[in-house]
């Protein structure tokens, strides 16, 4: 135990040290090939920061563990937007963007919605099953690619920094491939030893999956939207979280259904609720005169993470 215990705190800090260099490499690269610093943030960052959920869960489908291929996800989604993007909201007010508006955040809201629809057919609409099958992932693996060929087309910006002022474009690289390995080793270090010890203690898999995976696996998340947070990147935060959602369900679940059909089985209706929530709370982002995520909506969304760990503590 105390091995696990060492090993939690070292994988802790090589998940920290690691967002520091992505988030100063990743900004790097969108000065230098004219990609805005969200696009970057949703496409390089956020896919790199979801390692370890496709890890996780694409493990869970292959040994026929569907609770917590599906569990990571879904708990990694809520802890992403109402810890992760609550607490960065307190520590910098985030700026929304008119693309955030048109086509960010509607995608993160469609894509929770089709997820919700897709895994709960027998629950929502009396046929079928309640889990996703190889069609379901196959559907959202194609969707993935869509969404980001027309991020990419559409995520071109103006470099703000002059060449000579800039890092040279293979250093900014090495940086993100660095700051990615040891996000992923560390958040795997983190992982693996508090599945250890939460086992050791007997706690559930899917209270498992759902919180101490899911937060640990977010865990590259968290510590890049803090990072970026200090550096005040708020739109590379915002990507980054926005990106790493869409990525979790689409690509992580659609790859994990079509390899194995995934159920939800022990998937209850409040944490799809919550889930959904978790998606519904940036739709005031939408109104023209909501021009920031601030201080005020942190909070709100740091109480409600707050209220759903004491339920499924209660309910343990």
């Amino acid at each position: 135990m105390l091995v696990s215990v060492l090993l939690f705190f070292v994988g802790l800090a090589l998940v920290v040290i690691g967002a520091d260099i992505l988030v100063d490499g990743a900004s790097g690269v969108a000065r230098r090939v004219g990609l805005s610093e969200f696009v970057i943030g949703l496409t390089i960052v956020g896919m790199g920061t979801s390692a370890p959920e496709m890890v996780v869960s694409l493990l869970g489908a292959l040994e026929g563990k569907g609770d917590v291929a599906v569990g990571n996800v879904v708990g990694s989604n809520i802890f992403n937007t109402l810890l992760i993007l609550g607490l960065t909201a307190v520590l910098l007010p985030i700026g929304i963007t008119s693309g955030n508006r048109k086509r960010d955040i509607p995608m993160n809201l469609l894509v929770t919605v089709l997820f919700i629809f897709l895994g709960l057919e027998a629950t929502l609409f009396g046929f079928g099953t309640d889990g996703l099958s190889r069609v379901d992932g196959l559907i959202l693996i194609g969707l993935f690619i869509v969404y980001m060929v027309y991020s990419f087309l559409g995520g071109k910006d103006q470099a703000t920094e002059e060449a000579s002022a800039q890092k040279p474009v293979w250093l900014n690289l090495v940086m993100i491939i660095g700051g990615l390995a040891a996000l992923t080793f560390g958040g795997n270090l983190f992982v693996n030893n508090a599945t250890f010890i939460a086992s050791e203690l007997g706690v559930s898999e899917k209270f498992i999956a759902i919180t101490i995976l899911a937060g640990g696996t977010s865990l590259p998340e968290l510590a890049t939207c803090v990072a970026a947070a200090a550096k005040k990147k708020g739109q590379l935060a915002l990507g980054n979280i926005l990106g790493s959602n869409i990525f979790n369900i689409l690509l992580i679940l659609g790859l994990s259904s079509a390899i194995k059909p995934l159920s939800f089985e022990k998937i209850n209706l409040v944490d799809m609720g919550m889930l959904l929530l978790s998606a519904l709370v940036l739709l005031p982002c939408l109104l023209p005169k909501k021009g920031k995520l601030g201080v005020a909506d942190g909070i709100i969304f740091l109480l409600v993470w707050i209220g759903y760990m004491a339920y499924l503590i209660v309910n343990l």
